[in-house]
Order: C-alpha cells, then sequence, then structure tokens
C-alpha cells in the first residue's frame, strides 16, 4: 500500500470516528408534515439519508452523462490512438530510412500522414525514400505535399540535393537560387551547389565554392586541393586558344596554384603549342623553385624555343645541388639534343639511363632508351639507334 493509500485508510478512520462519536447525541427530531402524513424522525437519521440521497443522486447524475457523452469520448478515443499510431508510423519511417530499407520507410510515412500534422516532415521521409529507390516522378510528388512555411527551407535544400545527386544539376541550381531568395544560407547548400557546378562544367563557379567552402573548414583539405587544381585545369584549357586570356588567367590563380606541379605543366604545355616558350619557361622555374617535380623537368626542355644554353646553364645550377637526379641528367641530356651538343647528350643520357636502372624507374628507363635512339639516329649509327629502341621495347611490362 502506498503512502496515499494510507492517507485515505486515515481519513476514513477519522471520519468513522467521529460520526460514531456524534451519533451517540441524539437530542433532535426532524418532522415531516403532509396532510394527512406525519412523518417524524431522528436527526441523525435525517442527516444519513440526506448524505445517502446525495451520493446516490450524484450517482444517477454521473452515469447519465456518461451515457450522454459517451459518443464524443469514444471520437476523441479513436483520435488519440490514430495520432498514437501516425506518431509511431513517423518513428519507424525515421527508422527504417536511415537503416536502408527505403521501401518501408516510405510506406511508413504514408501512414504517417493519419495526422495532418505530420504531413509536412512525413513527405521530406518519403521523398527521400522515393529517391534511393530512383522513383524520380514520385519523389516530386511527396515533395509538392510540403507546405508547411517553415518547411520550404528544408524542402527546397532536399530537393537541390536529391537531383544534383541524380545528375539534375540545373534543377538542383534552381533550389537553391530559390532558397537564396528567401533567405536562407547554408554550407551545406554550398556544397550541393559544388557538385552542382561540376557536373555544369562551370569551372569558374566551381573555384569560388572551393576556396569559400575551404576558409570555412568545410571540405577536406586533400579533396579542396583536387578540385583547386581540377577547376584551374579545365579553365586554361578553355583559354588554350588564347595565350594572352591564358597568362591572364594564370597571373589570377593564387601562388599555392600557380606552384602546383599538375598545374604549372598544363599551362607550359598549353603556352608551348601556342608558341610562347619564354612564358611557359618562366612557370615552369618558378614552380620548380617551389616544388621539385619529375614531371616538369620533362617538360622544360619543350620551353627551350630555338636557343637551349640559357635552360643548359639552369640545369647545371640545379644540378650542382642534385648530382644524382636521373630526371634532371634526362632533362639536361634533351637540352643539349636541342643545341647538338651530341657528346654532352650522350653522357647525360646514360648517367641518366643509369640512375634508372638503380633505382628500377621504368618510365625513365624507356625515355633514356628512346633519346639515345634518336641520338644515335642523328648520328648516323642505326645499329646503335636500333639497340636503344629494343631496349626500350623491352623495358615495358606488358600484362
Amino acid at each position: 500500500m502506498g503512502i496515499r493509500g494510507l492517507l485515505w485508510l486515515a481519513v476514513l478512520f477519522a471520519v468513522a470516528a467521529t460520526l460514531a462519536t456524534l451519533g451517540r447525541f441524539d437530542a433532535g427530531q426532524v418532522l415531516f408534515v403532509y396532510p394527512p402524513y406525519r412523518v417524524d424522525v431522528s436527526l441523525n437519521l435525517f442527516v444519513v439519508g440526506v448524505v445517502v440521497a446525495f451520493v446516490l443522486l450524484y450517482a444517477i447524475l454521473r452515469f447519465v452523462r456518461n451515457i450522454v457523452t459517451m459518443p464524443r469520448r469514444v471520437a476523441a478515443y479513436r483520435a488519440r490512438m490514430r495520432t498514437q499510431r501516425a506518431h509511431s508510423a513517423l518513428r519507424d519511417a525515421v527508422s527504417n530510412l536511415y537503416a536502408g530499407r527505403f521501401s518501408r520507410a516510405e510506406k511508413a510515412a504514408r501512414d504517417a500522414l493519419a495526422d495532418k500534422r505530420n504531413t509536412g516532415v512525413a513527405g521530406l521521409i518519403a521523398a527521400n525514400a522515393a529517391h534511393r529507390l530512383h522513383e524520380y516522378a514520385r519523389r516530386d510528388e511527396w515533395l509538392k505535399q510540403v507546405e508547411d512555411p517553415e518547411l520550404q527551407e528544408a524542402r527546397l535544400l532536399a530537393t537541390a540535393d536529391m537531383r544534383a545527386d541524380g545528375r539534375d544539376a540545373d534543377g538542383a541550381l534552381a533550389a537553391l537560387t530559390e532558397m537564396r531568395s528567401q533567405g536562407g544560407r547554408r554550407i551545406h547548400a554550398q556544397q550541393i551547389a559544388l557538385r552542382a557546378q561540376q557536373q555544369l562544367k562551370n569551372w569558374g563557379e566551381v573555384l569560388k565554392l572551393v576556396k569559400t567552402l575551404e576558409k570555412r573548414e568545410a571540405l577536406h583539405p586533400a579533396v579542396a586541393v583536387r578540385l583547386r587544381q581540377l577547376a584551374a585545369e579545365n579553365l586554361l584549357r578553355d583559354r588554350r586558344h588564347n595565350a594572352d586570356a591564358l597568362l591572364e588567367l594564370w597571373q589570377s590563380l593564387s601562388p599555392i596554384e600557380r606552384h602546383s606541379p599538375r598545374l604549372a605543366d598544363c599551362a607550359a604545355e598549353l603556352l608551348i603549342a601556342l608558341d610562347r616558350q619564354n612564358d611557359a619557361r618562366k612557370i615552369v622555374e618558378e614552380a620548380l623553385a617551389q616544388n621539385w617535380d619529375a614531371r616538369l623537368l620533362r617538360r622544360y626542355p619543350d620551353t627551350a624555343g630555338s636557343d637551349a644554353l640559357p635552360l643548359i646553364q639552369k640545369a647545371e645550377a640545379w644540378r650542382k645541388e642534385r648530382p644524382e637526379d636521373g630526371d634532371l641528367l634526362f632533362a639536361l641530356g634533351r637540352l643539349c639534343l636541342k643545341q647538338q651538343l651530341w657528346g654532352k647528350a650522350q653522357s647525360f643520357l646514360e648517367a641518366a639511363l643509369k640512375s634508372a636502372q638503380g633505382s628500377d624507374n621504368e618510365p625513365l628507363k624507356i625515355r633514356s632508351h628512346r633519346a639515345l635512339a634518336r641520338l644515335h639516329e642523328e648520328l648516323g649509327d642505326r645499329e646503335k639507334a636500333a639497340g636503344h629502341y629494343r631496349e626500350s621495347a623491352l623495358s615495358m611490362n606488358v600484362v
């Protein structure tokens, strides 16, 4: 028995004791006269009768009231049960969605619509589930049902995310534009916009978004570097027919991007194709000063133009710091070939070949054999040239 039961028991004992005490004093009489009838009762009996009559009347009125209000109470009970089932279905929909049971999630979200207050949230869950099932038409129908003003930003962001995931970049950007017009700005929205702009190959916008997200630490540094390089590379290739526009873009890039071996190699390649070897040379040398890279060394001889002597002198200065660098020796060999310094070219190329064999650098080994083959062709020694071509072919590991 709990504390409340004990309290009620104590009250009943007190009432019983009071009634027993008062019942001993019966000094009064109550007379009821209704001619020709007369009823005479004691005061105690009258009091007990009044109390009993009150209790009976209250019970009868309560019974009648329950009968009258029963339909309304039954309706309210059924409404409560529908609401409980709808909320339970909504919880099931969320659980199934994140568990990957998308068909069940959509069905549970449909059951949650029994409570109209769940329409918006259930619509978002069902739309996400339908999207995962690649039912895009049904997804859009669910999204149309989200009419709650407080959920419009969520609806637009979810629409943009799902459309970007479905390769509908224009639809994603349209949803984001509508969201921005309503004052909504989110990091996630910029991440979605980045995906959409990548799909549309709007590399200028991609570069801007990457820089913005990188400042807000919303992108992994490695991903940010890769995307910056990809965007800048494609912007450079878009200007491959105009050297001035290409150089203007190159100067607008950040120092980190200009010092990237990948981008410097790309810019140099495009400028060489446009017969702007001097500009290409400056780009390669600036990048090499910050990041020593084999691909830039391979590109360096292509920037020589008609006079390779200044480049040979520059490379010789680098060699003092890196005497065993095979790629640098190969670059020197090619530069000497351009300058028709046959003896030095052969010496450098053979040193590069020796370095490649010692370090198991297969690409350098193949390139060195080919360069030596071309050198011997220039010297008229076809037998040695054929031997190097053969060694070059044998060095290829074909699987």
